[in-house]
């Protein structure tokens, strides 16, 4: 039998992924560039390492057992460490990080966020600083989440006060003010103010899915047994809102442009409107000690900070919508 230690490989548990997100063993060995019948011996290999059945063998799909789905979770978790070990060694080295990660809820304003990109690359032109950006789109829990999982480094917009953890610094980023709209020709464009909750739960209400896949999702302004039409971003919402597909609440910025001119009709409703309180948080780490002191962040995370303890950027990216739809 295998030894259980050389069997848990970071190949290995990369492998139990792919074949779980892609569904088969054809399409993950697809991924990553191999015959289904290596992923097959492998998978058999682990199993009989770990004297468990990974996958059920029962079904046509590649479907996890319990044990299973324990493997998956705790590999994704250990190779989140092994990137973020391999990370901060990098920072440590250089000064300058391989890469940041930024988790950005879809609620910011996105014309302020690429400002602050351009910004960036500006630093020690024409190559720029040498920190490859990337940016993650997020909604409300989704957005903590990617912060405490270790796939961001930097997270704007987390919604309600977070419990930080040690080696999370959190920092308010403002309040966001949502208002009430509807499209011109939604029945409740015509309905007299204020919009009571009996009213509107008869209506469909048009939703943002919270990204999180491993903390609890969390729902804002939705009415117990009201028709709900769910979309993956705050830009979708507009959209979907503009067509008349449904109505929700949206941040004053974002709308104010539709309702000059008509395309949208701000509503006043009956509940009391409550601002929302984003924040913004970062990773501080484990550093090692270094010439930049111990447990300080790299000088990329270091040069976003500085531009998020100025009151107009964080201003900015609650007020600055980049124009809408003529």
């Amino acid at each position: 039998m295998p030894d259980r230690r050389h069997a848990l490989t970071p190949e290995a548990l990369a492998m139990i992924d792919a074949i779980a997100r892609t569904g088969s063993f054809a399409a993950a060995a697809r991924e990553l560039g191999k015959v289904p019948s290596a992923l097959t011996y492998s998978v058999r290999q682990l199993e009989e390492a770990l004297d468990v059945l990974l996958f059920d063998r029962r079904s046509r799909q590649a479907r996890l057992t319990p044990a299973g789905e324990e493997l998956l979770a705790e590999g994704r978790r250990l190779l989140q460490e092994i990137d973020a070990v391999a990370h901060r060694v990098k920072r440590v080295a250089c000064g300058w990080e391989t890469q940041l990660s930024i988790a950005v809820d879809s609620i910011l304003s996105s014309l302020t966020v690429f400002e602050l990109c351009e910004a960036f690359y500006q630093l020690n032109p024409p190559q720029g600083p040498g920190t490859r950006l990337r940016l993650l789109s997020e909604v409300l829990a989704g957005t903590w989440e990617a912060l405490v999982t270790g796939r961001a480094d930097l997270a704007l917009g987390i919604t309600g006060e977070p419990n930080a953890p040690a080696g999370i610094t959190v920092q308010p980023l403002g309040d966001l003010h949502p208002v009430f709209v509807v499209a011109p020709h939604h029945p409740l464009a015509q309905a007299p103010e204020p919009l009571t909750d009996e009213l509107l739960v008869h209506h469909r209400a048009v939703a943002v899915a919270d990204s999180a896949e491993r903390l609890r999702p969390l729902t804002v302004n939705l009415l117990p047994g009201q028709d709900v039409l769910t979309v993956p971003s705050v830009a979708s919402k507009l959209e979907a809102i503009l067509r008349g597909l449904g109505s929700g609440f949206l941040p004053e910025p974002l709308v104010h442009g539709h309702v000059e001119v008509g395309r949208l009709v701000r509503k006043e409703v009956a509940r009391p409107r409550i601002p929302i309180r984003l924040y913004y948080a970062w990773r501080t780490g484990s550093v090692a000690a270094s010439s930049r002191g111990a447990g300080r962040p790299g000088l990329a995370l270091q040069w976003w900070i500085e531009q998020l303890e100025r009151p107009a950027t964080r201003a900015a990216l609650l007020e600055r919508y980049g124009g809408w739809r003529h």
